[in-house]
């Protein structure tokens, strides 16, 4: 059992390697008792600190590691959550400075945003679907504060999952609308094709992933409530961003999303 004080200055430190753009090593190798829901708990405690000196509020969350491509290649065995604030919310109008940014990647990801809450006490697809009020093409800009990138799932799961930016696009469309299984998906870095998925690629169905998250919250005394933004996990493997890039996701029956960061 760790100490609550543990608790709190693994929270505080991750909180100053973001904002003050530094990496740290991970925390296992200090704390080998550390466990997934311990790290939850430091998530809990790094979200109220940034809440308070950030200013911010919560805007929503986000799945990450949905697929298990994605979890052999990060060395996880399951996927985590994490949380969105709403000074994470980028304008698609604007470049994207990655000034504050340590190793910035970005993700295609379908936006889930909610009309009502999702109470147990088991959350299914089918309660997920018609608690949505609508999706719409989305963006994650994730940014792992662990040297290299390189972390295990409690430490991921410590550091708000790898959360830094959102984008999510201005049109709406019903769950019925589109096919969120079979709907195609381009991912496009600079006007060149860097990966092709389908909306199923994140655990056979994307409301599959959120009803996943949603019963790990109930079972935390937690919950997704209506009006809450929901990243339901990344359909492709992640790029690197640089000065310059622009980025553009195009989903079958869904507007294409662009994005460009600064020179």
């Amino acid at each position: 059992m760790m100490k609550t004080d543990t608790l709190d200055q693994i929270a505080y430190e991750l909180y100053l390697a973001e904002r003050d753009v530094y990496e740290v090593t991970k925390f296992v190798e200090r704390y080998p008792e550390l466990t997934v829901e311990t790290a939850y708990d430091i998530q809990d405690k790094l979200i109220e600190l940034k809440c308070k000196h950030e200013q911010t509020s919560i805007s929503g969350l986000k799945l990450g590691l949905t697929s298990k491509a994605k979890q052999h290649m990060m060395g996880v065995h399951e996927p985590t959550y994490g949380v969105l604030l709403a000074n994470m919310a980028v304008n698609a109008q604007h470049p994207i400075s990655l000034k504050s940014l340590i190793h910035p990647k970005i993700e295609p990801e379908i936006a889930f945003v909610f009309k009502q809450d999702l109470v147990g006490p088991v959350v299914t697809v089918a309660h997920v679907l018609t608690a949505t009020a609508y999706i719409a093409p989305a963006m994650e800009i994730i940014d792992s504060r662990y040297l290299n990138f390189h972390f295990t799932l409690p430490d991921v799961i410590a550091d708000n999952s790898s959360s830094s930016r959102y984008i999510v696009g201005s049109q709406k469309y019903a769950v019925n609308e589109v096919d969120l299984v079979n709907m195609g998906c381009i991912f496009t870095q600079n006007d060149e094709m860097i990966a092709t998925s389908t909306a199923g690629s994140v655990m056979g169905h994307p409301a599959r992933a959120i009803a996943w998250m949603a019963n790990k919250l109930i079972a935390r005394g937690q919950q997704i409530r209506a009006g809450d933004i929901v990243l339901s996990g990344a359909l492709t493997g992640s790029a690197t961003m640089h000065a310059g890039d622009s980025f553009t996701v195009s989903f079958d029956g869904m507007e294409s999303l662009s994005v460009q960061v600064e020179r």
